[in-house]
Order: C-alpha cells, then structure tokens, then sequence
C-alpha cells in the first residue's frame, strides 16, 4: 500500500491525518534512533552506475534553467586519511602529484567552459580533501582557472577554501586574501589530542591555536570551525572543552557533527559500539552552548553569528534549482535531471587508480557515469534540501516547481507535523528546534519510500 493509498480519509486540505498512536509510534521510532544515515547529498552518490549511452555534456548545460552556476573544484589529497572519512580522498603529499592533477583539472576546465560559460557563477568553493595541501603555486593557479577560464567574477561571487591547521601558512593566506575569499573552513575536529589520535588524525593542538591566531590576523568575512562529536574516548565534558575552545576564537560559523562511521573506514562501527553512544547528548548540550553565545541553528549542523556574511553584493543561488558544475576527480555535478562524477572509491588503490584515469584523459565532454533523475526523485531532493533547513520549505515554491501539491504527492509529511517535529507557518514547511536534532533520522526515513514501509525498515541497529 502506497502513502496515497492510505485508508483515512483526506482532510479538506489534502492532507492525511494519521492515527495518533501511529505517530506516537513513529516519532518514538524517529527519536529513539536519530542517527541512522548522514543524508548530506541525495540522491547519494553509490546510487551513481554507469550512463549507458554515456551523456553529452553540452546540450545537458545549454538545457539547464538555473539562472546561475554554482563552481566547485575538488581537491582529493590529504596529509592523512582519519579514521571516520569515507571521502574521496587520498592522503599524497607529493608536489609533483598535485601539479600533474592541477593540471589535468584545467584541462577539463577549458573543455567545460565552452558550455558552461553562458549563465554567471554565484558560488565558488575548493573543497576535498585539503585543497591548502597544495604548494602556493598551485592554489594559486585554482584561482587563475577560476577566473580567466571559467569566467568567475570574484567581486560577485560567494568565495569559499576548506583548509587544515597544519598546512596554513601566511603565503596561502595571502593568495586567498588577494583573491577576495568570503569563508575559510577549517576542519579541527577536536581541541583534544587523545581524540585526534583515536581517529588517526595527527593533529597537534599547539598546531591548531597557532593557526587560529594566524586566520585571526587575516580577518576574512567569515571563518567556520568544524567539530565532531561522539569520538572514541570522547565525554561530554571533552565536548564542551573542543566547543568553548572554538567559540573563544569567535568564529562566525561552528559546524558540529556526529561521528559516523562505516564498514570502509579506518574506525569501523563496531569499535563505536563498544561505548555509550553520548551523541545526542552531546548535540543537545552543544544547542543550549551556542545559543548561549549568539549562534542561530540553521540547521542540524551549521551555527551561525548574524555577522557571518560578505560585505560583496552576491549574486542570487538557489541549491535546490541545481547548476553545480563540479571540477575535478572526484567533484559532483548537478543539472536539474542528470548528476555525474567520477567513479567512487574509499580504499587507496580505488582512489588511485581513478585519479590516475582522471589525469590520464585527454576529453572530458562526457558524463559515463551518475544517474539521471526521474520526477519523484526530483521532487524529493527538492523537498529535502529544503526542509531540513530553518528556512524550510515555501508550499507555494514546490507547486510552481512541480505543478503540483506537496500534501498531494507526500501527504506522509503529515507526520512531522502532527508529531511536533516541524510546523506549517504561513505556507512554509519547516523543522522545529527539535525536529532540527533528528534531521538525519527524518532524511533517511523520507528517501526511503511509503510509510508503512518505512516503519518495517526502523529496525534495532
């Protein structure tokens, strides 16, 4: 049985209202087990399979409707794989690796640029990975293909470099300076260095306050530290020691996530299961700590000043309207009906071998590999990058998009509501404090098809 074939009756509105002890049942499901699944992308990229006929990338752009692009360009080397990333990474330090990738991702820049070229780009991000792994010769050619071959316009456009502590130094922040870099992300994890050792991340905290002070001095628009919680030996109390720390340096965003681990990572789950999962705990002490200091949630990670925004007259993009062209091995592009990449791999000889595949080609005018968006899936990457967001999601936006009504097509969302995990404002659709913790448990419940389904699957971890 369908959601649209549930046996109540349909209120004058359209929606369905579900017994209450079914909703009883479901949030205790929702809540009970929040982190089921990090929904970060959808649909997610093991979904991806081979385009067979591989697709032609040039009329796929000319037909893209997004008035602007959004550029981003992956950068897979690290100094050291942790222990929970399953990214597409490869820890390499070698220069004469790097140079030989940058050069093969300006290749591909100067064959996407003749189709990409015709709508501006409102975002710019070098991400990864630890794009400032790379020597200043090389971060700095980023920018030069950025701008005099894919046409960005630095004064217009959002600038945004994931960085690392140990690989800051005042030569790479002087390039992003020059280049008008909005917000600079920094990856920390934790100010503790037993816990940066638990996840294989050697990482100094000497070296960490060093380069805050050093950021400090640069004064970019927006700096974002990136914690995470429930680690391996991790208490609430040493939580709170990362967090205070972060917030005593002001930056203007704090992301905070939960650890999540898989079978393909160096830290695998079971090692988590031997200890008491104090993740929620953590998060719920992390919201009243940040409130505390001035932050707003905007979402189940991000916490932001109100400070936290460019002085430049950015131009206006929307993610759910798509138009991300992804450069790179590695990099994701989205159109509103195809996303394409490269091959996926975790272990080192996958990432190798696809990287060597990438810098070894002389044509990249195709995408031989992603997935092509049917309607439903459309509609739910729609509703999900919105929805589990505290600006939510505008009804009347969803039924210009889709012609359609989104009581109609998922009258299932009825159960946030009724639950208290989100309400229905003047036509918007949005989590409320609470639903915002158990995002990831909502998001991985709503991707997965009918309710009754869904409640069969909520099963013991």
């Amino acid at each position: 049985m369908t959601s649209t074939q549930h046996p109540l009756h349909l209120r004058h509105d359209g929606r369905t209202p579900f017994p209450s002890e079914e909703v009883i049942q479901w949030k205790e499901r929702i809540t009970t087990y929040p982190y089921r699944n990090y929904l970060y992308s959808y649909p997610h990229k093991t979904a991806y399979r081979d385009l067979e006929p591989p697709v032609p990338l040039e009329p796929l752009w000319q037909e893209e409707p997004a008035e602007t692009f959004f550029l981003y360009m992956h950068i897979p080397f690290c100094g050291a794989r942790c222990g929970f990333c399953n990214l597409f990474t490869l820890p390499d330090k070698r220069a004469e690796v790097h140079t030989v990738y940058v050069d093969a991702l300006e290749r591909q820049a100067r064959q996407w640029a003749a189709f990409t070229g015709g709508k501006p780009f409102a975002r710019f991000a070098i991400g990864g990975g630890t794009p400032s792994l790379l020597e200043p010769v090389q971060l700095r050619r980023l920018f030069r293909i950025a701008e005099d071959i894919m046409g960005l316009d630095f004064s217009t456009a959002s600038l945004s470099v994931e960085t690392s502590p140990e690989t800051l130094s005042e030569e790479k922040l002087d390039i992003l300076k020059e280049h008008k870099v909005d917000r600079v992300s920094m990856g920390i994890q934790s100010f503790v260095a037993a816990e940066s050792a638990a996840i294989f991340r050697p990482q100094n905290p000497d070296t960490v306050y060093r380069a805050l002070e050093l950021l400090k001095q640069y004064d970019f628009p927006i700096l974002n530290l990136d914690l995470i919680y429930g680690l391996p030996g991790q208490t609430v109390e040493s939580w709170l020691f990362s967090l205070q720390q972060a917030v005593q340096h002001e930056p203007e965003e704090i992301f905070i996530y939960p650890l999540y681990t898989r079978d393909h990572t160096i830290v695998k789950p079971e090692d988590i299961r031997r200890q008491t999962d104090i993740r929620l705990e953590c998060y719920k002490a992390a919201q009243r700590v940040l409130a505390d200091y001035g932050y707003t949630q905007y979402s189940m990670r991000r916490f932001a000043k109100d400070t936290a925004r460019s002085g430049k007259t950015i131009l206006d993009y929307s993610c759910q309207e798509e138009g991300m062209v992804g450069l790179g091995c590695g990099a994701r592009s989205y159109t509103r009906n195809v996303h394409y990449a490269s091959r996926y791999g975790v272990s080192r000889k996958a990432t190798e071998s696809i990287i060597a595949d990438y810098v070894a080609a002389e044509r990249y005018d195709t995408a031989d590999y992603g997935i092509v968006l049917s309607l439903e899936e459309q509609k739910r990457r729609y509703i999900l990058k919105a929805v589990l967001h505290s600006e939510g999601l505008k009804l009347a936006d969803y039924s210009g998009r889709f012609a359609s009504s989104l009581w109609n097509d998922h009258p299932e969302l009825n159960l946030l509501l009724q639950s208290g995990l989100a309400l229905d404002e003047e036509g918007i659709l949005r989590l409320t404090r609470e639903g915002l913790g158990y995002s990831d448990s909502i998001g991985d419940w709503f991707i997965s098809g009918n309710i009754r389904e869904q409640m069969e699957r909520f099963v013991l971890p």
